[in-house]
């Protein structure tokens, strides 16, 4: 007895954590500090915690209640209705759900490269092929519709990422809106906005409900999380925000109470933590900064809660990194074998991370040509 053919599914990467690395290395956790996964540095949301601590004598009970409290503050939030909330354990979850919605056996999808592995896997999952449109590195990661429509061919789901992962890189309304329209009606495509608090351009469900300017589609669906900003990565909370033509789709292909009990309570409580959420935000920025001030090597804008950064070899850099402290992704796995992201940190471990690099780069002797690198592509822009 064995599985089904599996040849063609990739498993995720996911960032390293201090626990997994100071075993590894028969250290004391307490001397790593983790920039590896895009966690919020400043923990969750207190309000969060609180709710937490208050739901836990209830998880004998499944989360009904709580589900549909969530449900509805978004739909305050949002300025949707109801049904088109698609609650999911995590943004992941969300992106099944799409996937179980859309995708006949040998339907495609389009995704970014890089991007995030679990849009084809999901694909994959659900017996549909995976194509790629590019996103340059000597473009610097630029996204706009001509890039993705110069690789479309009729595929069912285009996956958008803004702020892309792993380069903080966003993409206009108007070219989301463009890439909309040409596409094939029965094409929807989706905007995952997991990192959008951090950036300062304007969500995609004003293209879902037909505001700012722009009419309403029935073709755009948002992904969001509540991972990122407001912290709460160990719970696994996440959502979409679909068309309501088809939002009662819900019903038939979420799995049942996936949101659980303890994610929804924190979640509603996180929502209403503004104070939490703007700290976090303001903290990214200024860490986005500090980085792209400090590092010896070429840092691309992002408006996401990390930065990438070219080192030449980011596998060697990731390790001396590692052992001496600092856990930061190494980007291979992206398709960027010169590439490493660090997420934004506190203001000490953004330091630390940026002493700790430059000081891998000179070990390795990398740092020359890094800066070459940075002041030669600055010079060519």
């Amino acid at each position: 007895m064995k599985p089904r053919d599996l040849s063609d599914h990739v498993a995720y990467e996911p960032g390293r954590g201090i626990e997994e690395v100071a075993r590894e290395l028969g250290r004391d956790p307490s001397e790593f500090v983790t920039l590896s996964s895009n966690e919020n540095p400043h923990g969750p949301s207190p309000a969060a915690v609180e709710a937490l601590q208050g739901a836990a004598e209830g998880v004998n009970g499944y989360p009904k209640v709580a589900h549909t409290d969530l449900a509805s503050a978004l739909t305050h939030r949002w300025d949707v209705d109801a049904a088109q909330i698609w609650l999911a354990n995590g943004g992941d979850g969300a992106i099944d759900y799409l996937s179980r919605a859309l995708l006949d056996p040998a339907d495609a999808v389009l995704v970014p490269a890089p991007g995030f592995t679990y849009y084809g896997m999901s694909a994959r999952f659900h017996h549909g092929e995976v194509r790629e449109y590019p996103l340059s590195k000597d473009e610097d990661f630029a996204q706009d519709a001509g890039t993705v429509l110069e690789a479309y061919d009729g595929e069912r789901i285009v996956y958008l990422t803004s702020p892309h992962n792993p380069s903080g890189s966003t993409i206009p309304l108007a070219e989301v809106e463009r890439i909309a329209t040409e596409t094939d009606e029965r094409t929807l495509v989706v905007v995952d906005e997991a990192y959008g608090e951090f950036a300062e351009t304007d969500s995609a469900v004003a293209l879902v409900e037909g505001r700012d300017g722009f009419g309403a589609r029935d073709d755009v669906a948002v992904l969001r999380t509540f991972s990122k900003a407001y912290g709460l990565a160990g719970v696994r909370l996440g959502y979409a925000v679909v068309p309501a033509e088809w939002a009662d789709a819900y019903a038939r292909v979420n799995t049942p109470f996936a949101a659980s009990e303890l994610a929804c309570r924190a979640g509603a409580a996180a929502l209403e933590d503004d104070e939490h959420v703007s700290r976090t935000v303001e903290s990214a920025r200024w860490a986005r900064e500090y980085v792209a001030e400090h590092a010896n090597a070429h840092v691309w804008p992002s408006d996401g809660n990390f930065v990438l950064v070219e080192v030449g070899d980011a596998t060697s850099v990731a390790e001396v990194m590692r052992e001496r402290g600092v856990i930061v992704r190494d980007c291979t796995s992206f398709g960027l074998p010169e590439c490493v992201r660090i997420t934004c940190g506190t203001d000490e471990e953004t330091r630390r991370a940026v002493e700790t690099l430059n000081g891998a780069l000179a070990a390795l002797d990398l740092a020359d040509d890094a800066n070459a690198r940075a002041n030669s592509e600055v010079s060519d822009r």
